[in-house]
């Protein structure tokens, strides 16, 4: 059996039940004011005379990764506390300022920072290959088994941890779970599939705040996982919570299967294994697509400064996250768990203030100044993180972050309308290529800089993330005044 046909016989099975395709310009959104090339509805095994679209996939895979995320970050404290005999949850240091910082806390905080860093590195460096091999065979074999491969493998690194867990394995062990759910795509495919589903059913009026919602999927799941995660934690430890995790991956693998149903046609002679995607992406960026190459030298600009704007954003986003539970578990706040819960619900909960802030401002600014707004409340609350030393003020950090979320979707939107309909799938592969390195540099960077600079400022590394965002506010605000005026001249010759 060669290449083509194990790829057209995994196609097969994942989209076994399927009915006649019928062609659909309208998808699930029914706001469809444009015909995009090769959109296709295609039933799932289970009819549903209501419109099914992607949002509980990444509902329930958002859950499954965040449930999962602060619990592993804790458990690594845990173990390496337990293996240095540290039990700093129950000195006095935590409730004294002015007591000096014990060497072993300082131990156990740069040894978890350098595992969560290994995990990271693991994880997405094999998924910064995969993804766009995924994401671009998406585009001709269908958007549903970008779904369902990566919530396996996700399950799949669930079922390892609590392998690790029931039989107090090494932690090293965690890391043949990050890579096998690396393999398979990770979450980072799933959000890339769900991203370009939303553009093959939308038109370009909506689409900014399609994605939007999508996001608030994101941090509605994420805000309810932090909270049952903390306090379940808590009343009966790992194991428990894991099981969930593994509950609700395969839930949403299931559900991409039986319920969502497919938004391309389906190539049967599409290839996965074949250098084609990768150079499906490459010529994108290249040649800035179809569109670019009748738009000119700053169209494809547009591209590359867009897409500059995204790395960082969405790097000091993932990167900064995984320092909070360190910066809360240790002192002079010593957290435990319930508090970590409520921090990181309060995180999430930005998620759907920004999608209501985004819809109120659209009524009187421009996307591009939504985005700025966006990274303005990003920024400050960084700031505020930075010299953090009570929970009053780490929660007044997270307060001011109530509408760091609003950038993304308006970056995603640009990056979808610089493109032709029928490029899509390629986009969004390099969009998720691009998250995919979003995690490795950025979870790379502050898991590093983190215990480097415990010496003379703990907060530094949220000062350093709030100081690159300047960056993408530049550019963003350089980029709108320079549509805004090429649009009035044009006006004004015509």
């Amino acid at each position: 059996m060669d290449e083509q046909d194990t790829a057209a016989i995994l196609s097969d099975v994942l989209d076994t039940g399927s009915t006649d395709e019928e062609t659909s310009t309208t998808g699930s959104s029914g706001l469809k004011d444009e015909p995009e090339v090769g959109v296709r509805s295609v039933r799932p095994p289970f009819a549903c005379t209501h419109p099914v679209s992607v949002e509980p996939v990444l509902f329930l895979s958002m859950f499954s990764l965040t449930l999962q995320a602060p619990l592993s970050t804790q458990y690594l404290w845990d173990r390496i506390s337990e293996d240095l005999g540290y039990n700093g949850s129950r000195t006095d240091e935590c409730g004294n300022s002015s007591v000096r910082p014990d060497p072993l806390q300082k131990e156990v905080e740069t040894l978890t920072a350098h595992w969560n860093l290994y995990l990271s590195l693991g994880g997405f460096s094999l998924s910064l290959l995969v993804v766009p091999l995924l994401g671009s065979w998406s585009d001709m074999a269908g958007r549903r088994p970008v779904f369902i491969i990566p919530n396996l493998g996700m399950a799949l690194q669930a079922i390892v941890y609590l392998v690790v867990m029931y039989l107090k394995l090494p932690v090293a062990y965690f890391l043949l779970g990050r890579m096998l759910s690396g393999l398979l795509g990770d979450f980072n495919s799933i959000l890339a599939g769900c991203f370009a589903y939303i553009a093959d059913v939308s038109d370009r009026r909506s689409r900014t705040f399609r994605v939007a919602v999508l996001e608030a999927c994101l941090g509605l799941s994420g805000m309810l996982a932090s909270i049952i995660g903390g306090q379940w934690r808590r009343a009966q430890g790992y194991i428990n919570p894991f099981w969930l995790v593994l509950a609700t991956s395969l839930a949403s693998a299931l559900y991409s299967y039986l319920l969502v149903p497919e938004s391309v046609t389906k190539d049967p002679s599409a290839r996965l294994f074949t250098s084609r995607h990768h150079k499906a992406v490459w010529h994108l960026y290249s040649t800035g697509g179809s569109v670019g190459e009748t738009g000119g030298r700053l169209h494809r600009c547009k591209l590359w400064l867009y897409t500059l704007c995204f790395f960082v954003v969405v790097a000091v986003h993932f990167g900064s996250r995984e320092l909070y539970v360190l910066y809360e578990l240790s002192s002079p706040l010593c957290w435990g768990p319930a508090l970590i819960g409520y921090g990181s619900a309060a995180q999430h909960l930005a998620y759907l203030s920004s999608l209501l802030g985004l819809k109120v401002m659209q009524r009187c600014l421009q996307d591009s100044w939504v985005a700025l707004v966006g990274l303005v409340s990003n920024i400050t609350g960084l700031v505020v993180f930075s010299v953090a030393d009570t929970t009053q003020l780490m929660f007044t950090g997270y307060g001011l972050c109530f509408l760091f979320m609003a950038a993304t979707p308006v970056l995603r939107s640009k990056l979808s309308k610089l493109v032709d309909p029928s490029e899509q799938g390629a986009l969004f592969a390099s969009v998720a290529c691009v998250e995919s390195l979003c995690f490795l540099v950025g979870s790379s960077v502050f898991n590093s800089l983190y215990p480097a600079t415990l010496h003379f400022m703990k907060g530094f590394p949220f000062l350093f993330a709030a100081i690159i965002l300047l960056i993408p506010t530049g550019i963003i605000s350089t980029l709108e005044c320079l549509d805004q005026r090429r649009h009035r001249r044009d006006s004004t010759s015509s």
